[in-house]
């Protein structure tokens, strides 16, 4: 019997008729998404459900969508998707991260030039009858400074078109390489030298806790008078208050914003401002990137419903039946290692060394790779998956290396991670219990034997005594209980380590507290995905 899948939401004609003609049975109700009692009634029927945003694919409607093996987004956003009530119900979300990269990259570049030329502002006057031809004095782009803040998929297209019209180019992102850079054309700097060179500034990161007003008041302030900021990524990464003093006080100049901290946005504070040219969030709105996103998740939803091909799935590795069940624990442990050694590095990832020991090395590597460089990825970049990852890596020019041996220790297998940034080399170690949980075995090069947890804490310091006693008594005085502690050290007197499984996040005044004692080189709250 044919596949069903049920199209809720608007996709193109074209889309629907590629699951038509691959033999797939569709049913296309572009505004079922909207009723959800009907959706519930009716999910139950489906092997696959295509959606774009109008859809809400909840708890509860995945808990009614008894047959539904595959959820494919149209586009990249899944705020809409439950993908842990998904996981746990066996559902395969996908999504289309790349098919609307070149329309948000042009949109970036159509506010750029409305700002430098006030093109809003001298159409308004000029259909009011006025004509105020010195009213509207613009600067060009030629020669300028285009400080792009994340030079992804997204930001490299916009420093491409933008070496097109002969700016001069400088990016900050953690993951550029120099390598990377020199093939984009753009000098590598650190945000400082960003804010300071830059005429024209443009943000093209996702909105994590780092990012989060990125560009704060305090480097509002140390940008260049007179510079123009753009933002068609992701609301909240710039204070738009503090930007709004700034404009009224004439140190910058005008902005385009395609996106805000809230939306729908009807109250910013950079409403009806001289020179502020904004829009309802339409980075992804033209025909094109919604017909190609449309056709993708139909391609990829096909594929899998049919063959068991996997393509951009977010909360599966792509690998085959007979490999998950084996595989299952590893890759857990793949991503963990990842993320451990992802959070901890702050500088630009030049190449990733893995290391297969024993028994895991005749496994599925290309999976378990995706998994180590997915979870190093999304300490910086949330949206990243097993899929993507790879691609990304790619771009930036991280080197990947992957090595093969027998066993050679005391663990019938393990994995070892080596993270090299310019100026240092982070490795981690782990394996898999009997249990299938995954567990840290060596970080640093000092062995250890820690469980993962969710929330965790990692701190480093000179071996002396008294440090157990600080790090309990501190963190038991502010309520934060340890569910396991785990310490290492090289030798008696030198490095040492330690590692807490916690119940919850400590709080930020808390990791205050134990850098305040002077007697840690590192304190870092750690958090894994245990789904």
């Amino acid at each position: 019997m044919a596949p069903k899948v049920l199209v809720s939401d608007q996709l193109s004609e074209t889309a629907v008729q590629i699951f038509r003609d691959r033999g797939i049975d569709v049913t296309f109700e572009p505004n079922l998404g909207k009723d959800k009692e009907r959706l519930l009634e009716v999910i139950g029927q489906y092997d696959g459900l295509a959606i774009r945003s109008a859809t809400k694919a909840t708890e509860k409607v995945l808990a009614a969508a008894t047959n539904l093996k595959v959820i494919g987004r149209a586009g990249i956003g899944v705020d809409n998707v439950d993908i842990p009530a998904a996981s746990k119900k066996g559902v395969i979300v996908m999504n289309t991260p790349f098919g609307n990269s070149v329309t948000t990259a042009e949109h970036a570049i159509s506010l750029m030039m409305a700002v430098a030329r006030q093109i809003p502002a001298a159409s308004a006057s000029t259909h009011a009858g006025k004509w105020e031809k010195n009213a509207f004095m613009g600067v060009e782009l030629f020669n300028k400074t285009l400080g792009v803040i994340g030079a992804g998929n997204i930001g490299g297209i916009v420093c491409d078109r933008a070496l097109g019209l002969r700016m001069k180019v400088v990016a900050f992102d953690p993951f550029l390489s120099e390598e990377r850079a020199k093939k984009l054309g753009v000098t590598k700097v650190d945000l400082d030298e960003l804010l300071a060179r830059a005429d024209f500034i443009t943000l093209h990161v996702p909105l994590t806790d780092k990012t989060r007003n990125i560009l704060s008041a305090e480097n509002i302030a140390k940008t260049k008078k007179g510079v123009r900021i753009i933002n068609c990524a992701r609301g909240g990464l710039v204070d738009e208050a503090a930007l709004a003093e700034a404009i009224k006080s004439g140190h910058v100049a005008g902005a385009g914003f395609d996106v805000f901290a809230e939306e729908p946005a009807t109250n910013s504070p950079l409403f009806n401002l001289p020179n502020v040219v904004v829009t309802p969030h339409l980075g992804a709105a033209t025909t094109e990137a919604q017909e190609n996103v449309a056709l993708q998740v139909a391609e990829q939803m096909s594929d899998y419903l049919l063959t068991g091909a996997v393509q951009n799935a977010l909360n599966m590795p792509s690998v085959t039946a007979e490999e998950a069940a084996q595989m299952g624990p590893w890759l857990k442990l793949a991503g963990h290692l990842g993320a451990f050694a992802g959070q901890l590095t702050e500088d630009p990832v030049k190449a990733i060394n893995i290391l297969y020991d024993g028994s895991v090395a005749d496994m599925n590597l290309d999976a378990l790779n995706c998994g180590v460089i997915a979870g190093i990825m999304k300490a910086t970049n949330p949206d990243v998956n097993m899929v993507s990852a790879p691609v990304l890596a790619r771009e930036r020019g991280v080197q990947i290396a992957t090595t093969t041996q027998a066993k050679s220790g005391a663990f019938d297998a393990y994995i070892k991670i080596t993270v090299v940034t310019e100026g240092r080399e982070r490795s981690i170690a782990g394996t898999v219990f009997s249990d299938g949980k995954p567990r840290f075995i060596q970080i640093k090069g000092i062995t250890i034997d820690a469980e993962v947890g969710a929330h965790m804490l990692y701190t480093t310091n000179k071996d002396t005594p008294g440090m157990i006693g600080t790090l309990g008594q501190t963190l038991g005085s502010n309520g934060v209980n340890i569910a396991n502690f785990t310490l290492g050290r090289s030798r008696t007197g030198e490095d040492a380590i330690a590692l807490l499984y916690l119940d919850e996040q400590p709080p930020v005044h808390v990791l205050d507290k134990l850098r305040a004692t002077g007697l840690f080189q590192q304190v870092r709250p750690l958090q894994f995905d245990m789904v």
